[in-house]
């Protein structure tokens, strides 16, 4: 379907009133104009009733339920659709989330999308739809894609807001919308949606949350005392974030310093000093962060590695900054940052071959990678 004009896909016709699919098809009101969806061999202007399908008919309900959903007549659309697939929802919503773990995006934001349109007052396809969109950002993020990841980071963020003023509450939005929060740094948020959750399901038997409802109340502890224990719902810490995520280094550093002075023990404030310092070109100072981040309790993560082996690299240091990616790698395995940056000492050790690997071993696990594909068409050349 173009997702330009996906509409122009169907036609509306007019059924007549002795036509008939078959004695168990569902029925249909001759009066009403109904979406049909053409063939790929259709000639533009034809049409033979002789060979229209039932599943010509469904598919051209799911485009109004995707993309026209004031129609006038979109009541009656959703009645024959929840007559002729009484598990719609469940097929749609199992077809859209394995589209999304095959990162077939695009099918998968329209399947969402004709959900929507079927059951819009369904919080629980909103919620998803959050989730959706959320999981795309972060795969445009790992790809370098960062201004299509920001973009559907805005629409995570509207559906979560959707998600989380629905009534009766959902507490599965609150949790979900946590780790959105944390991902961004936006801690006093991911604070308030964790105890939120709480909140919801302190009164609940553990019997009846199951296995997987007793790990999310403990986790959702858990991140609320890492959370208190390092002070990182502090307006500095936060600022500190935002400034320099913007690309307003010497301000973002300028708050982390103030927030260091007060909490020199929490890593990820040595962390988002080095990388505020990594970002100005200030390496030597960038590394003495990040090997304090490492020293500290947590502190030892992959992208702690990560960033401390950009700054060995510019310094010149291939040997230790390829140690330090190899320790990353150990940690997350399809990591494509740490993945490429390997390629990038190789190149550095003369090896262009291997770092053609890297390249490749990347667009193999995100085949939107630009920057490993840009890397690779000059090795190549």
């Amino acid at each position: 379907m173009n997702p330009s004009s996906p509409l122009d896909s169907i036609y509306f016709i007019n059924i007549p009133e002795d036509f008939k699919f078959s004695e168990t098809a569902f029925h249909i009101d001759t009066t009403i104009p109904l979406p049909v969806q053409k063939k790929a061999d259709d000639a533009p202007g034809s049409f033979d009733m002789k060979s229209l399908t039932e599943e010509q008919i469904l598919a051209g309900l799911l485009t109004i339920m995707a993309y026209d959903q004031k129609n006038t007549n979109i009541q009656y659309y959703r009645s024959i659709l929840k007559h002729a697939r009484p598990n719609l929802k469940k097929e749609l919503g199992e077809a859209a989330i394995l589209k999304a773990k095959n990162e077939d995006f695009d099918l998968a934001e329209e399947i969402f999308r004709a959900l929507r349109g079927f059951d819009p007052e369904d919080m629980t396809i909103v919620l998803n739809t959050a989730l959706f969109f959320d999981q795309r950002a972060d795969s445009y993020r790992k790809s370098g894609l960062h201004d299509d990841a920001d973009a559907y980071d805005a629409d995570a963020f509207n559906y979560y807001r959707e998600a989380l003023e629905a009534e009766p509450a959902m507490p599965d939005a609150f949790f979900n919308a946590g780790f959105f929060y944390l991902k961004q740094r936006k801690y006093k948020e991911a604070k308030d949606s964790f105890e939120t959750y709480l909140a919801l399901t302190c009164d609940v038997k553990d019997e009846e949350l199951g296995e997987n409802g007793i790990y999310k109340k403990n986790r959702a502890q858990q991140i609320l005392n890492d959370i208190s224990n390092r002070n990182m719902d502090d307006d500095h810490f936060k600022a500190a974030y935002d400034l320099i995520n913007r690309g307003e280094e010497e301000k973002g550093l300028e708050e982390i310093r103030k927030f260091i002075e007060k909490n020199p023990d929490v890593w990820n404030a040595w962390f988002m000093l080095g990388w505020g310092m990594r970002k100005t070109g200030r390496y030597e100072e960038a590394k003495m962060a990040f090997e304090k981040a490492l020293s500290l309790e947590g502190g030892e993560t992959s992208d702690t590695y990560n960033e401390l082996s950009i700054c060995l690299l510019e310094s010149g240091d291939i040997k230790g900054a390829k140690k330090l990616l190899e320790k990353a790698l150990a940690k997350d395995s399809e990591n494509t940052k740490i993945i490429s940056n390997l390629g990038y000492v190789a190149l550095k050790e003369g090896n262009p071959s291997l770092a053609a690997g890297y390249f490749q071993t990347v667009l193999e696990i995100d085949p939107d990678d630009k920057i490993a594909a840009i890397e690779l068409s000059k090795l190549e050349a």
